[in-house]
């Protein structure tokens, strides 16, 4: 079934769908399992962190589940694909204003700073993403015109 959620979500059709209802699904199950799973960690096996920024306009906290990568110790990296569609999600413009934030992995929060990963690493960790989720080359076709940045979360200093 992992499988064919991967595959599904890679599509035009289920990328329309995903964005517009993983988040709201996201939302009960990362409540009920105290910030340990989603819909996405559950159904397609993907790793998954919980991403939170500072509004860019507004300096709310805004709270997103994101497939996150290892990127050595105690980093992640995220990518900004927004399921392949042609604008950048609102995390990433939040973490080009802010670049602090805090990474949630199995309910546990840590501080962290992103800087976009340039030059190898991005290329390193575009490969990581692809083995993880196939489906990233179908979003970055899709988006020649913006190309998708690559976010590296290191932990913050203390």
């Amino acid at each position: 079934m992992r499988h064919w959620v991967r595959s599904f979500a890679a599509t035009r059709p289920g990328a329309w769908l995903l964005a517009r209802i993983a988040q709201r699904l996201d939302e009960p199950v990362l409540r009920a399992t105290r910030g340990r799973a989603t819909v996405s960690s559950l159904l397609a096996g993907l790793p998954v962190v919980v991403l939170t920024t500072t509004g860019a306009r507004s300096g709310l906290a805004r709270s997103v589940p994101l497939v996150g990568l290892r990127a050595g110790a105690g980093a992640y990296a995220v990518i900004a694909s927004n399921f392949g569609r042609h604008h950048h999600p609102a995390w990433s413009h939040n973490l080009r204003a802010h670049p602090d934030a805090t990474v949630t992995v199995a309910g546990r929060p840590a501080p962290v700073r992103a800087t976009v990963a340039e030059g190898e690493r991005r290329d390193a960790i575009w490969r990581q993403a692809l083995e993880v989720y196939p489906g990233y080359a179908a979003y970055e076709q899709r988006t020649m015109h913006r190309g998708i940045v690559v976010w590296l979360l290191e932990p913050a200093a203390a």
